[in-house]
């Protein structure tokens, strides 16, 4: 396997650059794994994300999906900023309990022109994952 094309530390300081909006100190997410095509995000627990019913709100497992997808992309083929996410579809599979998630992201092929991708959410303490994405990336 091919190393990656940039590390975890210089991936975070190009967020801090080109996307401080979405990447910044206390946003909640961190990067704690980078291989080439082949990371790991958390989402560190924030009582806002949750919805009524008790569990972390779809649109923030998304978020992380999509931030770890964007990783991922980094990873394989350098500092690409304007890689934008074309798809993303999302299967929930349980509920997850009130701490933080963990997104693991891999790319399944990546193109001239596309990143396909998968990513799996998990809870912290639970053995099963609780949503599962599929995702693909236009590469500028």
């Amino acid at each position: 396997m091919p190393a990656a094309a940039m590390n975890a530390d210089e991936i975070a300081k190009l967020l801090h650059e080109v996307f401080p909006q979405g990447f910044y100190p206390g946003c909640g997410l961190t990067i704690e794994r980078v291989e080439y095509a082949d990371v790991r995000l958390r989402r560190h627990f924030q009582e806002d994300s949750i919805r009524p019913g008790g569990t972390i709100s779809g649109p923030t497992m998304m978020e992380l999906a999509d931030f770890a997808m964007y990783v991922a992309v980094f990873s394989a083929i350098g500092p690409q900023p304007l890689a934008v996410t074309i798809n993303l579809n999302i299967n929930f599979l349980r509920k997850p309990g009130k701490g933080d998630l963990t997104a693991d992201a891999r790319l399944m092929k990546v193109g001239k022109r596309l990143a396909v991708g998968e990513v799996t959410i998990c809870s912290d303490g639970a053995s099963e994952p609780v949503a599962y994405v599929t995702s693909t990336y236009s590469i500028p």
